[in-house]
């Protein structure tokens, strides 16, 4: 979560570097306190813990791979104009791609899927609601408002996965909940009421 709370300011970085975005003093302060507010949920309102954090293998990948989102997010706009379902379903093909040498190493390796009912519903869900759902609700959104307003979103998954774990898990909702939920929906709600026509103009 703190590698991919990175990413709204990874997309302003890139729309700036690729195409010369100018960035509203107000998003900077929306990002900053969006961000402030993910990383309090985070590290649990312990400013230590960021002190005793290391890297691994593992958290280039991540990094990596939030480098590369938010290089998706930001080259939305040269998207071609081709139905939403058509975009995804070729992007979805050329992922699938890109993984089958990495699949095959796991095969190799003796890793296999063993199926059974709570591993094809599994499958299911993950295709379903975070694939193809999530990419066409995020992708229109940043259709409609632009990559640096619609990537600050981002910052609401620790918020969705700390009340997830509260209902399902019985996980005590603390003083560090609280005060992420306030800043990230500050944050958020400062970016979003920036006038439409102040918006086009920085979008473009």
């Amino acid at each position: 979560f703190l590698l991919q709370s990175t990413m709204p300011v990874l997309i302003v970085a890139m729309s700036f570097v690729l195409f010369r975005e100018t960035i509203h003093p107000r998003q900077m302060i929306a990002i900053a306190v969006s961000l402030a507010g993910a990383v309090t949920i985070i590290i649990k309102g312990v400013p230590s813990t960021l002190l005793s954090l290391s890297i691994n293998h593992g958290d280039i990948l991540v990094l990596i791979a939030v480098v590369c989102y938010a290089a998706y997010s930001v080259l939305l706009r040269k998207r071609p104009p081709v139905h939403p379902l058509s975009f995804i379903a070729l992007t979805f093909i050329l992922g699938a791609i890109m993984l089958l040498p990495f699949y095959g190493m796991e095969l190799r390796a003796g890793q296999t899927i063993h199926f059974s009912l709570p591993t094809c519903m599994a499958l299911a869900y993950v295709a379903i609601f975070p694939s193809i759902v999530a990419y066409l609700c995020y992708n229109r959104g940043v259709e409609l408002v632009g990559a640096n307003r619609a990537g600050l979103f981002i910052h609401l998954m620790p918020i969705f996965g700390s009340l997830l774990a509260i209902v399902l898990l019985g996980e005590t909702l603390r003083w560090f909940h609280i005060l992420g939920i306030v800043l990230i929906a500050s944050g958020i709600l400062l970016a979003t009421r920036m006038t439409p026509k102040k918006a086009s103009l920085q979008e473009h």
